[in-house]
């Protein structure tokens, strides 16, 4: 099932994740089946899984976007806070 929004300005997403998530996992399951078929490493296989479960998009917002943005407020962006006497 392709959806496509209303307004043509939003991000194009199929089923639970936008299509550039999905080329993404896709090119990483890839990558995982030939390292487990060649060495037999499974830590391709979880470091996809792992962001396919974090890329799943819910009313707009992932929860790969709001680590994103709490680790931008709590650590990268220095916050100021001014008293009013």
């Amino acid at each position: 099932m392709y959806m496509y929004p209303d307004n043509l300005k939003a991000k194009a997403t199929l089923w639970l994740w936008e299509l550039r998530d999905i080329g993404i996992i896709g090119i990483g399951l890839l990558i995982s089946v030939f390292a487990l078929a060649q060495t037999g490493i499974l830590f391709p296989v979880v470091i996809t899984a792992a962001y396919a479960f974090l890329s799943i998009r819910f009313e707009d917002m992932s929860i790969l976007d709001f680590i994103r943005y709490a680790v931008s407020f709590f650590i990268l962006k220095p916050q100021t806070y001014e008293w009013a006497a």
